[in-house]
């Protein structure tokens, strides 16, 4: 169900197998990491994912990783080690439950009593034995449906499986076509960049608190761009303005095409 996202299937040997890509592995340490916003964009702007308000994740969390496997190896000794977050074959969601982090929400997403699920989750995987953590033995959604019945596209299925070829992430970041798909005209709700709609009802979330990251502050053109703004980004600005920003995965022609199609 991953529609033209091919990377999804490749390397499935190294997804279930840590020490494939760091010889010798024997833990996965997993971290999570805010990007709740404290402000949000205005009611009638074309939509953009909280997580893409502020810096590339990426390049962020790497440096604290890098700097965590730093301080592992100053005070513990020589260790082995990788940290990856969301580019490469590790299966980020399943360790953090092994992880005992939270659980595997009917949206998709991992989801924790303390913070809901504004996160992102990043891995560092070592060839150092831990004493490891229990999973949550407990699924907290209990009957709850909402992410399910919120989805503008239909896209979350039963048993918590999510139909990525049908995700208004999916055709607004990663499918690259020049137009979007007819059917799926008026479905959008007016997301330009990525979709929150099923983290934005999950009740979940009312526990989230803003992030103390000061790279992840939101862009002032974010949080004050109207649709006109948008329409009128030459593509000169928009590399300066979000040369750091995950907006830049969709380039000024993907933004471009969005904006065409939500209007």
């Amino acid at each position: 169900m991953q529609g033209q996202m091919q990377y999804m299937q490749n390397h499935f040997d190294l997804r279930v197998d840590p020490a494939k890509l760091v010889p010798g592995a024997k833990s996965v340490i997993t971290l999570l990491l805010n990007y709740y916003p404290l402000h949000s964009q205005p009611e009638n702007a074309p939509k953009i994912a909280k997580y893409a308000y502020g810096n590339d994740y990426h390049k962020v969390i790497r440096d604290k990783l890098k700097l965590l496997l730093q301080q592992i190896k100053e005070n513990i000794g020589e260790v082995n080690g990788r940290g990856f977050v969301d580019s490469a074959p590790v299966l980020e969601r399943s360790w953090a439950v092994n992880s005992g982090l939270g659980w595997i929400g009917k949206n998709g997403n991992l989801l924790t009593k303390q913070n809901g699920s504004f996160f992102f989750i990043a891995t560092l995987i070592v060839d150092l034995e831990l004493e490891y953590d229990d999973a949550f033995a407990k699924d907290y959604c209990g009957s709850c449906t909402k992410c399910i019945d919120a989805c503008p596209t239909e896209a979350i299925l039963p048993d918590k499986v999510v139909d990525g070829s049908k995700c208004i992430s999916y055709f607004t970041i990663e499918l690259k076509e020049a137009l979007l798909p007819g059917e799926m005209k008026g479905k959008f709700d007016n997301w330009m960049f990525g979709c929150d709609t099923c983290q934005d009802v999950c009740p979940w979330n009312r526990f989230s608190k803003p992030t103390n990251e000061i790279k992840f502050t939101p862009l002032p053109e974010v949080l004050n761009f109207s649709t006109s703004d948008w329409e009128a980004l030459t593509e000169e600005s928009f590399k300066k303005i979000f040369q750091q920003s995950p907006l830049k995965r969709s380039k000024y022609n993907g933004i471009k095409r969005n904006l065409k199609f939500i209007q």
